[in-house]
Order: C-alpha cells, then sequence, then structure tokens
C-alpha cells in the first residue's frame, strides 16, 4: 500500500465567491470545477478489491489482445488460399484432410500449408499458416483417426471466425484512465492486461449531520411538533453510492456551542462536511456562525427549483456543503451541485449528467427566470416507447415524489412549461449516481 499523503490545501475558505443575484446551475457548475482540487492521496488496493473505486494511475496492456491468432467458433481451421482455389475451379464443398487437433491452451504448433485442415476450438491458437475456421455445424466429417476428411462451403471468406492477434487491444494502448470510477469491466480489463493491484484515490471522507430540535431518530416516539429525520438516511446512501465513506453525525439540536463543537471536530478527520438545514439566517439557524466563525460560508442562491439556497465553505481545510432542509431540496441539491463538488475532491475525471430525450405523457406550468428539475418516471407508451409521467406535486416537501420517481426532467431556465408531446431531458437516478 502506499503511503497516506497529508491533504492537499485544495479547498480554502475564499474557493466559493459569492454570486450577484440567482445563479445558473452551469456557472455553479463552472466554479466547483476551477475552485476544486483533489483532496485524496494515492493507495494501492487488489484489483479484486478495486469496483467502485477512482483510478489514481493510467493502465496500458504489456502485451496484445488476444495475444496471438485464435478461433472465434468450435470447427475446423483451413487456408482462405484453398477455398479461393475451390471457387475459381467452380466447386461449391472443398474436402480437405484434419492433420491436428488444438484446444485452448494448447500450443499453436509447427505451420499448416494448403491442403489441410485443423480440428479446433473456440479461444485455441490458429496454427501458422491457417487464417479461417469453419463452424462445426456447416461441416461435414468423413472417416476416422488419421482418415478423417472434413468438407466446408467455399462460400466462407478468408478470414471468418479468426481473431486476430491485438485486434482489441495493442501492445502499450492505454486502456483504463486516471480519474474513471472503476466498473465491473474495467475491473476485468485490469485483470485482462495482468494487473493483481491497481493505483487508485482514497475513499473521500464524509462527515455527515441533520441539524433541528424538532429531529427524532426513527423508531424513537414523536412528540408533538417533531418528526423523523429522513433527510441524513438518504443523503448518506446518495454519498455512499457516489463512493464515500461516511461518518453519520447524528442529529444536532439547534444550539450554537454544540453545533459548533461538532464542524471544528469534524473538520479534522474529514474532506467534506455535509448538514441538512440549519443555514438559513434564522434565529435558530446556528450552522452559517459557525462555519464563519471556524473558516468561511458563502451562500449560493441558484436560479434552481428544487433547492435553491445552498451554502458552501470551507473549514480548515475540509469543504463544507449545507444543503436546503426540505427532504426533495436535500436530495436535489446534493445531486446537482454535491456530485460535482465530490467528484473534483475524489480526482474523478468531470462526469456530466447523462440525458436522454424522451417524450412527455404530461402537461406542467411553471414560472421563468429558475431551472426546474421535476421528478418523473419512465412508462411504455402506446407506441412501444418510452414516455415521461410526472408526480402530481412537485412540492419540495412531498417525499413520496422522489420515492416514485426514476430520475428528473430538466426545465429549461427560460421555459414556462412542459405541452404533452414535448422532447425533455430525462436524467435517470441510477446513472446520476455512479
Amino acid at each position: 500500500m502506499l503511503p497516506e499523503s497529508p491533504r492537499p490545501a485544495a479547498v480554502t475558505a475564499d474557493c466559493f465567491a459569492p454570486a450577484q443575484g440567482l445563479l445558473p446551475l452551469e456557472d455553479a457548475w463552472r466554479r466547483i470545477v476551477s475552485a476544486v482540487g483533489p483532496v485524496c492521496g494515492p493507495e494501492t488496493v487488489p484489483v479484486t478489491e478495486a469496483a467502485g473505486r477512482v483510478l489514481a494511475e493510467a493502465v496500458q496492456a504489456p502485451f496484445p489482445m488476444p495475444p496471438y491468432d485464435n478461433s472465434a467458433m468450435d470447427g475446423y481451421a483451413l487456408c482462405g488460399r484453398d477455398l479461393a482455389a475451390a471457387r475459381d475451379r467452380g466447386e461449391v464443398a472443398l474436402t480437405l484432410p484434419v492433420v491436428r487437433r488444438v484446444v485452448a491452451g494448447d500450443p499453436p504448433g509447427d505451420p499448416v500449408g494448403t491442403g489441410a485442415a485443423v480440428r479446433i476450438f473456440t479461444g485455441a491458437p490458429l496454427p501458422p499458416g491457417l487464417d479461417t475456421v469453419a463452424m462445426q455445424e456447416d461441416c461435414t466429417v468423413a472417416g476416422q483417426g488419421d482418415q478423417r476428411l472434413v468438407t466446408v462451403p467455399v462460400a466462407l471468406k478468408t478470414g471468418d471466425n479468426r481473431r486476430c492477434a491485438g485486434e482489441d487491444v495493442q501492445s502499450g494502448q492505454t486502456v483504463l484512465w486516471s480519474g474513471i470510477r472503476l466498473r465491473p469491466a474495467d475491473v476485468s480489463m485490469a485483470a485482462a492486461v495482468g494487473r493483481t493491484e491497481v493505483a487508485v484515490f482514497r475513499r473521500l471522507r464524509v462527515a455527515l449531520f441533520s441539524t433541528g430540535s424538532e429531529l427524532r431518530e426513527p423508531g424513537q416516539p414523536l412528540p408533538p411538533g417533531c418528526i423523523h429525520d429522513s433527510n441524513r438516511y438518504g443523503v448518506m446512501a446518495m454519498l455512499r453510492a457516489l463512493g464515500c465513506v461516511v461518518t453519520d453525525l447524528g442529529i444536532l439540536s439547534d444550539q450554537a456551542p454544540l453545533i459548533r463543537a461538532a464542524l471544528d471536530q469534524a473538520a479534522e478527520g474529514h474532506d467534506l462536511i455535509v448538514t441538512s438545514g440549519g443555514v438559513s439566517v434564522g434565529e435558530e439557524d446556528h450552522v452559517k456562525g459557525a462555519v464563519d466563525a471556524l473558516g468561511a460560508l458563502h451562500f449560493w442562491k441558484l436560479a434552481l427549483k428544487p433547492g435553491r439556497p445552498v451554502a458552501l465553505g470551507a473549514i480548515r481545510g475540509a469543504a463544507f456543503l449545507g444543503l436546503p432542509g426540505n427532504p426533495v431540496s436535500a436530495l436535489v441539491t446534493l445531486l446537482l451541485i454535491g456530485r460535482p463538488l465530490i467528484h473534483r475532491l475524489q480526482g474523478r475525471t468531470e462526469t456530466p449528467l447523462v440525458r436522454y430525450p424522451l417524450t412527455a405523457a404530461f402537461s406542467f406550468t411553471k414560472k421563468p427566470g429558475r431551472q426546474e428539475f421535476i421528478r418523473v418516471w419512465t412508462e411504455t407508451g402506446a407506441d412501444g416507447r418510452p414516455v415521461l409521467r410526472a408526480f402530481p406535486s412537485q412540492s419540495s416537501g412531498v417525499l413520496s415524489s422522489m420515492v416514485q420517481a426514476t430520475g428528473l426532467a430538466d426545465l429549461s431556465r427560460d421555459g414556462t412549461g412542459v405541452r404533452d408531446g414535448e422532447i425533455l431531458d430525462y436524467i435517470p437516478f441510477t446513472e446520476a449516481l455512479w
């Protein structure tokens, strides 16, 4: 394992300059990209534990893949020149003696010239001199032992069912790039080029807590005026889906000394601090004052719905993200603002949200001036193609809308709504949370 490096000073108190007026989402993304850098040092892990980690090195192939010409089918290998000669003679089939048998794991053996065939199996190396494989179901075999003859159709083209050396990957070619989050296929590729270990960035350490004297843990009794804390659980799940290690700091009541002490302690061992609620300017909202006292805090009023207010700052080198208190706003803001912030801190290559153009099977009105992300789900329309349906209530307090939704539809800042049949940009949750 590589030694742990100290956290770079990539997040400073002045990273997030305040904005005048409502800040468009695209501008917020640009500010994050320009202001924040990686804070996680590299470490070496076994390939078997690399899935979901952010790669800290480029991986090259030390040899071609496949490393030799091989058969893509079970069948009979032969020389394409024999097929061409048979076609020139006007024949429809070609009969050749079977001189050898080669299975996967065998060496290719000595060269085989024209006028002969080799029994071969999928993945087995093609003997030198042979360049074509006839599928066994297209062949007729007669005789036994050394007297076997195979008849193949001459319509077969030279090179059919042959996998050439290096046709997948050339020697020295980069097959995985630093900054990608490793998927199962990426892990498979690392193993295919012979790697047993890879360098990845250390997981981002995130401290998380909710604020609010009205909050109670699930399972606890609810006195009048109290609710169960749902935000922290949803935010925690999202953070873990994005590859973070989360320290759950629980619920902090609205007491300024308690909140300040918790933030101060969290900054010591974490790269990012995330809170839900308590970042407004009310008399019981003490997070703003605590962050200001320990570092710096900037409010961004985004031209965005839900989730217009978001707080960004830094406490002694740790980034700070203050999410709104409404449950839908907290989750959507984390997806739209927290996700690119986390990617930058992780050392991950910028990964824009994946969007699919789908037809709206609903109508919806909105006020111009704010980019609105409404909760939608996909259904199969009458023509068999997917369409979007919208949850009846788009209130930021209706958590059930996020449960039914499979993603978000992005409505432009200047638009006034959606007409039935209009094409919308659909952002699925499953892809956004990778």
